[in-house]
């Protein structure tokens, strides 16, 4: 999973995160990095941001940069 690491993560990325609401489920919500939220270089469960839509996640997958 590359959302694990902060450096693979930078505002602008697009990318699928699970909020808080949706763990049970593992519903994926795609946005744009506008913040990232985790302090560390590593978490097992993703590192949390905030998107440009105002949602808080954990980040499960990285798509693609923004052009």
């Amino acid at each position: 999973m590359q959302g694990q690491n902060r450096a693979n993560i930078k505002a602008g990325l697009e990318v699928g995160v699970v909020t808080k609401e949706d763990q049970r489920s593992g519903e994926i919500t795609n946005g744009i990095v506008k913040q990232i939220l985790t302090n560390s270089a590593h978490h097992p469960h993703g590192i949390k941001v905030r998107l440009t839509s105002g949602k808080v996640g954990r980040v499960k997958a990285i798509y693609k940069a923004q052009e």
